[in-house]
């Protein structure tokens, strides 16, 4: 039998609800969990950590990118594959350094955060989508490039947009390796 068209597409959209919708729950629970939100925001980092290392062979071999020759590439490819591959959308990059190591992924629309309309005032510092970073980071050390990823802008704290830093920690001349 064929399937109408269109159906995979809402498919789609049902799983990344029910992802969100689960993704709140998870949050709530750790909430409930600890009392400080720094020890949330790093469970969440550990957490999205451990699925970056592993979403990197499957992104690998969905996506059949090529080797990126230069952080300003893999930065490009974070925002429009995998962000657009995963999560539906496609953040715009900035180059904040002149080094050219650091980066920011601005994102327009955060689609973890489609049911949460604020976050409580006695939760003030608790970065709510800190999974993305630990994603981002883990899929990062799995394909040798160490980064610092963290949140820059949140709209759940009032800001414009979401804008997540990525900051690679070793020169590019740093990667190049020498055969004896």
């Amino acid at each position: 039998m064929s399937r109408p068209p269109g159906r995979k597409q809402e498919n789609h959209k049902i799983s990344r609800e029910l992802f969100v919708l689960t993704y709140g729950a998870l949050v709530a629970q750790l909430c409930k969990d600890y009392e400080k939100d720094e020890d949330v925001n790093s469970c969440l980092d550990r957490m999205g950590y451990g699925i970056g290392v592993r979403l990197i062979d499957d992104f690998l071999a969905r996506s059949a990118v090529k080797k990126c020759r230069s952080y300003s590439e893999t930065a490009n490819m974070i925002a429009q594959v995998a962000f657009k591959m995963y999560l539906g959308v496609t953040p715009s990059v900035s180059c904040s350094s002149a080094a050219g190591n650091e980066f920011s992924l601005i994102l327009d629309k955060n689609p973890l955060v489609d049911f949460v309309e604020e976050l409580p005032a006695e939760r003030a510092s608790l970065c709510y989508c800190n999974l993305l970073c630990g994603v981002i980071r883990g899929a990062l050390e799995m394909v040798h490039l160490a980064a610092e990823v963290t949140f820059l802008q949140d709209r759940l704290k009032g800001d414009a947009v979401t804008e997540i830093g990525i900051t690679f920690l070793r020169k590019a001349e740093d990667r190049k390796h020498k055969r004896n």
